[in-house]
Formats: C-alpha cells, structure tokens, sequence
C-alpha cells in the first residue's frame, strides 16, 4: 500500500483518541490538509497538529475499539522516518506547528514504545524539530523507553479508557489495570525530579458510554487521579459505536452533550474551586441535559447570592455563573480604581444573560427580573428552551444596550 493510503488510514484512526492539546508553540497559522487537527491551549489560543497513529495493527482485542484484534480492515504502520519526514514536511510548510503520535499495540508495548521513542528521536536530534510533541504512552513499556520518550516529548498520554476496574476486565480482559497507573506514577515522579522532563507534563483519557458508570462516578475517579498522577487534562471522550453489537450491550453512542457536561464539570473543579460534592445534588448520579452544572449549582444554592460585585472576594466571584477566572480577575482589578456598574460588567466579559440573576452592583439588583430560584431556572437552561427577554437589562444613565 502506497504512503497516501496508509496515510489516510492513519489519521482517520487517530480521531479516536480524544487527548489532543497543545501547550508549547507560539505559532498561529494553521493550514489545511490531511491528518490535521485542532486542538487549544490552556490560554484558549488555536493551535494546529499533524494527529496519527504510528500503526494500526493491535495485538489486543479491546470490545470498546475499532483497531481492536478482530476486526476486518487493513492494518498498516509508518516507519519512524516515514512520520518524522511527514511532520517536517507539514512543519516547514506552515500547516502545523507540532505532532500528535499515537499507535495501536504491535507486536508488544515495548516494539511500539521504541517505534514512537524512535520518531521522536529523529525529529528532534536529526531534524532539530523546535515543535510541540505528543506521544502516547504504552502501558507495559519499559521504563527506559518511557523515560527516553519523556525527554523527547512536550507531552504524554497514559490513556486509562474505562472509568473503573470492573469495565476494563470486562471489555478489554487482556489489560491489567495496574500496569496502566505504573506509567502514570512513573512519569509524575520523573517530572517532579527534572524540570526539563515533560514540560507540558501528562494526560489521560476516559471513555464515556462503553460502560455504565455514572457521571458522578467518572467526576470522582477524574478528581482523584488529577490528585495522585498530578496530571494536566483529563480528556473525555463519547464512545464510538464499532458496529459490532457482539461486543457492547447498548451500541448506541451517548450524547455528546454528556461529553460536553463533563468537561464543564472537569474545569469547575481544576479552576473554579468547586469539590465534587458541590457539582451534584444529594442522590444526583447524572449531570442535567438541560442546565450546565454551574447554573445547577447556583440555583441549588440560590441562598449564596446576590454576589456585590464591588466587595466580593475572587473565590465568591467565580461561583457566579457568567463569570470565569478571567473575568473575575478582570473585576478585581478594575474595582481597585472605579466602583463598577452593570455596563462595566459586560466590558469585562461577564455573561450578563446568565450573571445578572445572581449579582448586586452599588447595593442593588436589576430591577424586574425573576427572584426565586425556579422562576430563574428556565432562563438557564439550553436555548431552545428559554423564555426570551427584550432587553438584558433596563437603560441607565442614558447608555444604550
């Protein structure tokens, strides 16, 4: 088979794995073409990377993936050379400005651990390739190889798949669970000891739908791996029905928008202070279709507000919806020079449609808006759902809005 097809059936293998970000490169002119991904840095900046896999070719049988032993379809790989030339090529031409490289298990974790040490390799020592790097780690590798891969890489990714031990026996029997949390503790402890190992340190990836876990279930087995492998991103990611319904009771994919929810959850407790506890309702196991979980909190606890947004302190303020760590360092600093109004809120990037149920300015509320959690509730939810108000809120001082 020719590079463009094997090609073609690499990156189209690698959408699969959810756990793409960038954190290095400074570039910003993504182009266009073949295996292209993109992915965004913690700052929100748009970044472009070549995403493939390294092979196809599993020797697990995992019922969850479709590159899993058994099933029909061409198996193919790229050479180390191959992949570094490809992604020098991309480079030079200003399509992307690193590599996502991945690979299914060939032959064994330790032939498919080299394969990538060795593209990595090439880039960086013979190329002299300054780009961000994504490898992924392979549980069952041996630790020189991880350590060798950590100095090459920005980033890796132990990827766990299934949120609890049950499910992983259960549909990928030929992986041992704790092979996959001796990579991650092996390469948080590497970076704790040098700085120049994994600048962009390591992530992870959850699948959601291929197991009955709950979403309070995934929440808290995310809380405590961020605590003990001090990772940078937890990806999550829908399951892809394979079409094989021999292997998945229920093959229909979940909603993205329970992917979506998820992630909402994720940042609240990575950067808005929330515990798990405060992100579900007592006997709540699901997060709500309808509302995002800081609105859910927020009408729960409707008691806490209204928030003054001249006095509040930081962490009073990122409980509002509408206003995120920016925005509510954006006030703080703002507030040191001028008392601020609800038009100044808005300057800052508050989301006023959603913030205004929840603040005072000066001492007061906008006047005529609902004032009772259930009365507010339907102007939070999703949009097909919301009553629909003229204007957000009343004229003052003769501005317009």
């Amino acid at each position: 088979m020719d590079l463009l097809d094997r090609l073609r059936l690499l990156t189209s293998g690698a959408r699969y794995d959810a756990s793409c970000v960038s954190s290095g490169s400074k570039r910003e002119k993504p182009g266009g073409a073949m295996g292209i991904c993109h992915s965004w840095t913690e700052d929100g900046r748009c970044v472009s990377l070549l995403k493939i896999l390294q092979s196809n070719d599993c020797v697990y049988n995992c019922r969850y993936c479709v590159h899993r032993t058994d099933r029909d379809g061409p198996r193919v790989s790229l050479s180390s050379r191959e992949v570094a030339e490809l992604t020098v090529n991309f480079y030079q031409r200003n399509y992307i400005e690193g590599l996502f490289l991945s690979s299914a298990v060939k032959d064994s974790p330790d032939h498919t651990m080299e394969f990538m040490v060795s593209t990595a390799s090439i880039l960086r020592r013979e190329y002299n390739f300054p780009g961000y790097i994504h490898l992924k780690g392979i549980p069952g590798a041996d630790k020189k190889l991880l350590q060798q891969a950590g100095y090459l890489a920005d980033r890796m990714s132990v990827n766990i798949e299934l949120p609890s031990r049950e499910s992983l026996e259960k549909l990928a029997p030929q992986k041992d669970p704790q092979k996959i949390f001796q990579p991650m503790n092996f390469l948080k402890k590497s970076k704790e000891g040098d700085k120049r190992f994994l600048g962009a340190g390591q992530s992870t990836q959850l699948i959601i739908g291929a197991s009955p876990e709950n979403d309070r279930d995934i929440i808290n087995l995310a809380t405590k791996l961020y605590e003990k492998f001090s990772l940078s991103r937890i990806f999550y990611s829908a399951y892809i029905p394979t079409g094989d319904p021999r292997f998945i009771s229920n093959n229909q994919a979940p909603p993205l928008l329970r992917e979506h929810r998820l992630y909402q959850a994720d940042w609240l407790f990575r950067f808005y202070h929330f515990s798990p506890k405060d992100i579900f309702a007592p006997g709540q196991e699901n997060l709500e279709k309808e509302l995002d979980p800081k609105s859910g909190w927020a009408i729960r606890n409707y008691g806490f507000f209204p928030v003054e947004i001249n006095r509040a302190p930081y962490r009073d303020l990122l409980k509002v919806p509408g206003i995120g760590p920016i925005s509510a360092r954006r006030i703080i600093k703002a507030r040191r020079e001028v008392s601020l109004d609800f038009f100044s809120l808005q300057k800052l990037g508050v989301v006023m449609k959603r913030a205004r149920f929840f603040i005072t300015c000066r001492g007061k509320k906008i006047p005529g808006l609902p004032g009772s959690p259930e009365s507010i509730r339907p102007f939070l939810t999703m949009p097909a759902a919301r009553p629909k108000m003229e204007r957000l809120f009343p004229l003052e001082g003769g501005e317009k809005g």
